[in-house]
């Protein structure tokens, strides 16, 4: 099911933005405002009016740059993903997706939390789906140097040039962050402080018993 305020996708994918300048700040205003309405009152209270509002701005302004609450969303999600954010680097896989592990379970367990508030709101809007769909895609590619540098250390067992597997660190990383999720999202169960470092443990692990080698692609 959908957002009604959906129906009219945005004249572009996202807002225009510019390096400076009123522009900026306008945006940087109505963002702030989104990412608190919507982590007071989820989905069901985040209108237009109620941002503009917070955001100290005329609805006319919100509506001619954002068009909607979907519009409001994807820019919010696509801000995330303009962040100057990089995977840890603690000199060990098992340190890196402990470290990646708690980034993601303090963002889930603060309160009010604003990741769990806008995967909520991904259910009720297809902008904002589609926007978060490539915002995580983004952070686990951007996470894949990870398992990069890994191989390079000699950690996980990789086969040589005539080898007939190659590793999947996408598969490796979703495999080592989802328990996160499970734990505090599905079951809304008390967060584990011990779980990060856990699941960590177990997706290397698994990867160094071969559990993450698939078919080395024609031409690798």
């Amino acid at each position: 099911m959908t957002d009604s305020t959906d129906s009219t996708e945005p004249a572009v994918g996202a807002p225009e933005r510019r390096p400076g300048g009123r522009t900026a700040r306008v945006r940087a205003q109505v963002l702030d405002a989104v990412r608190a309405e919507l982590a007071e009152a989820g989905h069901e209270g985040l209108t237009v009016e109620g941002v503009a509002a917070r955001a100290g701005v005329h609805r006319t302004t919100v509506y001619r740059r954002w068009r909607d609450v979907g519009g409001l969303l994807v820019d919010v999600i696509d801000a995330a993903g303009e962040m100057d954010w990089q995977p840890p680097d603690t000199g060990s896989l098992r340190g890196d997706l402990t470290a990646l592990n708690r980034e993601i379970q303090e963002s889930l367990v603060v309160r009010p939390s604003f990741a769990v508030a806008l995967m909520a709101a991904s259910f009720h809007s297809e902008q904002a789906a589609r926007a978060q769909t490539r915002l995580w895609a983004d952070r686990y590619a951007q996470c894949e140097i990870l398992v990069e540098r890994a191989v390079a250390r000699g950690e996980l067992p990789v086969r040589g040039a005539r080898g007939a597997t190659e590793l999947d660190a996408r598969s490796l990383l979703i495999a080592a962050t989802a328990p996160v999720y499970h734990q505090v999202v599905l079951l809304r169960a008390d967060p584990d402080p011990r779980l990060p470092e856990r699941a960590a443990a177990a997706a290397v692990l698994a990867a160094a018993a071969g559990a993450f080698s698939v078919p080395r692609t024609e031409g690798a």
